[in-house]
């Protein structure tokens, strides 16, 4: 019953993460994330409840490190992209699915999601649609358009209308995407050994599209339009990594001078100088 589900049996199930199943503060704080987010639903629709409501919404959350954002060098997205075997059909559909999800930058759901009228053959550019169901219109790269053109042409007549679809011809799970990522992972960490110590997520991609795009444009707006970010407190994140940006802070920056110091020896010290000359 909605009774039972108070702030203390909340704040039971939150510690009987940490303690018996040893998740990190990261877990427990997207767990009472979930959990709050239920409550403020129940917020206006429960108003008998209103006190209990509050007392859930009012558990703080831990805590944590506030880490860079994980990405790909150049070298290292290369190698990933040219992992795929080009002379097979799901090399050639793997390698087009990597392109596209580096070079619009989407989250799994998104890559996943993509549908066939989604694509605009003429321009070469798909159109997404993100969290809130907020769409977004993407250009694509030269290399994922000519990856994608070789996809669609092999791809055939299949019932769904998923873009990337099984080799059973339904659509890729997001599992079955992060899977064959792994895969492709573990080829070119041959080619760039530092790979294989990255966790090389659907979102690294994402992140890594984040980073190359800052870097051409050194606009943290475009990188936010890109990626379909609701506002730019999202986006800042990305800023922290960029060590450009903190480059030229320090060359625009004059730094304070030292005061000269006045060095006068003793008499000690020039005697002794003296009788060793």
């Amino acid at each position: 019953m909605l009774e039972q589900i108070d702030a203390g049996l909340v704040s039971a199930f939150l510690e009987h993460l940490e303690d018996h199943r040893h998740n990190a503060a990261v877990t427990r704080n997207v767990r009472l994330a979930a959990i709050k987010s239920f409550f403020r639903f129940l917020e206006y629709r429960q108003p008998a409840a209103l006190d209990q409501v509050r007392r859930v919404l009012a558990i703080p959350f831990k805590k944590t490190d506030t880490r860079l954002v994980p990405y790909l060098l150049r070298e290292e997205l290369q190698a990933l992209l040219d992992a795929p075997d080009p002379a097979t059909r799901d090399g050639i559909r793997d390698r087009a699915m990597l392109h596209v999800a580096v070079c619009a930058g989407l989250r799994v759901s998104e890559l996943t999601g993509l549908t066939i009228d989604n694509i605009d053959m003429a321009s070469m550019s798909i159109r997404v649609v993100g969290k809130g169901r907020r769409e977004r219109a993407l250009p694509l790269w030269k290399p994922a358009a000519t990856a994608l053109r070789a996809w669609l042409a092999i791809r055939g007549k299949v019932a769904t209308p998923e873009v990337f679809v099984s080799v059973r011809g339904g659509p890729l799970s997001r599992w079955g995407f992060a899977y064959l990522l792994k895969q492709h992972t573990a080829a070119a960490a041959r080619q760039q050994p530092g790979l294989a110590k990255k966790r090389v997520s659907p979102h690294v991609l994402r992140h890594t599209c984040a980073m190359i795009i800052l870097q051409a444009t050194q606009d943290i707006r475009k990188v936010s339009l890109w990626l379909g970010h609701a506002t730019m407190t999202t986006t800042e994140v990305y800023t922290r990594g960029y060590p450009t940006e903190k480059l030229e802070a320090m060359e625009a920056v004059v730094p304070p001078h030292l005061r000269r110091g006045t060095f006068q020896p003793t008499d000690k010290l020039m005697a002794l100088l003296k009788s060793t000359t």
